[in-house]
């Protein structure tokens, strides 16, 4: 008894004498055990069976009563009790053998897989990751029955040991990819890790950039395909978003949508996509370069409605794009904040209410609340959010140059974005594959949507075979 309360105490003051922390002494054959786990990490009913269970593998006199497929025996170590304890295991002591029997049965809270609220999903699978990297794991492997997948765990946060891992399929990936992503997550440190966002500073080739040089995804269908391309994917422990890599600008136009419907009507969208970039980016450069520097490339027509409505208005066409953007970031800010009733009646009320009242004011031009809303609309198209919010900043240095020097300030700001694509780097790879390098081959997969292959016999289900339709007539 007196090394049992002298190991206790121990034991308390390691967890700082938590009020979720349980030890206490349990019955034992031939030595002294003591039971430590957190309360509210576990099922005592499942410990109490798994308990039972190993006692009496160990009353057989089995040689392994210690090793099943969740329990594990080995020699006691303080270093050890703390990393298993906080891991949601529970452990037994065995005093006189110095042995710790650990049971690898957390009951860690967790929400069902269900729809990514940031990725609506228009057919397809319905099912989302969520806060364990376990179930995640659990959701590719589902899809990829595959013995290749592999699956390496790291531990990179020396204070909170949070887990996390990458996954490759063997056959398909790039080796230097692979390296790459191990040497750059073994030089990761951090004491607290707790989402993918804090580990892109690491991978990305250029922080500074303005796109993303990795793809985010809460899907597992996403990140199957994703694997079956020989991409490598990263999940984080407590974190429902996961990491693809290394990708390509075109990576972020495309959706596993494209291929649940028809053929025709995916390769329309991605298209439609691809325009709505050109859409967002350069829209209100070019209409403040017209109205500014060239407004003798309108029809004649139209440029007296535009002259007329733009005379009207006290500032220059950039004040006006800049006070129609920054108050549609605002409303969009605030609904995403909002609770969902309230968010979707800012976004609806304040944009009518709002947008008419500068108009009436006077502040800007019809025009210019349309261009406005169509490239507010456009850069919404993409399917990635990360890329969403890069058009949204990079519309701005066009809007400057197009208002500094028209369409020659936006001739050379797409020149210097073109050098700066054509030069970034996706975990050492291209990013602006297959336009540098240049592969013409490629270019149909990007921007279409390519049919399955069929196979070579198609069975009949309705029309019956012209020899069955004869031997009926004959029997007739």
């Amino acid at each position: 008894m007196e090394s049992f309360s002298k190991l206790s105490e121990y034991i308390k003051e390691l967890f700082h004498d938590s009020s979720d922390l349980v030890v206490r002494e349990i019955d034992w054959p031939d030595d002294e055990a003591i039971l430590c786990h957190f309360s509210v990490l576990m099922d005592n009913s499942v410990i109490s069976e798994q308990l039972n269970m190993i006692q009496n593998r160990l009353q057989e006199k089995l040689p392994n009563w210690g090793e099943t497929p969740t329990s594990s025996l080995e020699t006691f170590h303080p270093s050890k009790l703390v990393e298993y304890v906080c891991a949601g295991e529970s452990t037994i002591i065995l005093v006189k053998a110095n042995l710790l029997l650990r049971i690898t049965l957390p009951n860690v809270p967790h929400r069902a897989p269900m729809e990514p609220g940031n990725e609506i999903v228009v057919q397809g699978p319905h099912d989302g990751f969520v806060e364990s990297m376990d179930v995640n794991i659990a959701l590719v492997r589902k899809r990829l029955l595959i013995p290749n997948l592999v699956v390496r765990k790291v531990v990179v946060s020396s204070f909170s040991k949070t887990p996390m891992c990458y996954m490759y399929i063997e056959s398909k990936v790039n080796q230097v990819t692979l390296d790459e992503i191990h040497n750059r997550l073994r030089k990761l440190e951090t004491d607290f890790l707790f989402s993918t966002g804090q580990i892109q500073d690491e991978l990305e080739d250029n922080i500074w950039s303005p796109f993303p040089q990795l793809m985010t995804t809460e899907r597992p269908d996403k990140v199957a395909t994703n694997l079956m391309e020989g991409k490598v994917v990263i999940l984080v422990d407590q974190s429902p978003t996961a990491l693809l890599g290394p990708v390509t600008f075109f990576s972020f136009y495309q959706s596993p949508d494209d291929y649940n419907g028809r053929v025709l009507v995916g390769s329309f969208f991605r298209l439609l996509r691809i325009f709505s970039f050109l859409t967002a980016i350069f829209l209100p450069a070019f209409y403040i370069a017209i109205v500014s520097f060239h407004f003798e490339v309108l029809p004649l027509e139209l440029s007296k409605t535009v002259k007329t409505s733009v005379n009207e208005i006290p500032y220059r066409p950039f004040i006006e794009a800049m006070i129609l953007e920054i108050t549609i970031e605002l409303i969009r800010e605030a609904s995403i904040r909002l609770p969902s009733p309230v968010g979707q009646t800012i976004g609806i009320v304040g944009g009518l209410v709002i947008g008419d009242a500068i108009v009436s004011a006077g502040l800007v031009s019809n025009l210019m609340v349309i261009v406005v809303a169509l490239t507010a609309i456009s850069s919404f198209v993409v399917p990635s959010n990360e890329m969403n919010m890069s058009i949204r900043l990079l519309r701005y240095p066009f809007m400057i140059a197009a208002s500094l020097f028209g369409f020659f300030g936006i001739v050379i700001g797409t020149l210097i974005l073109f050098i700066h694509l054509t030069n970034l780097r996706s975990l050492t790879q291209p990013y602006f594959y297959p336009v540098v390098p240049f592969k013409p081959s490629v270019f149909k997969d990007i921007f279409f949507r390519r049919p399955f292959p069929k196979p070579h016999l198609q069975a009949t289900s309705f029309t019956p075979k012209k020899n069955e339709d004869r031997s009926k007539e004959d029997k007739l």
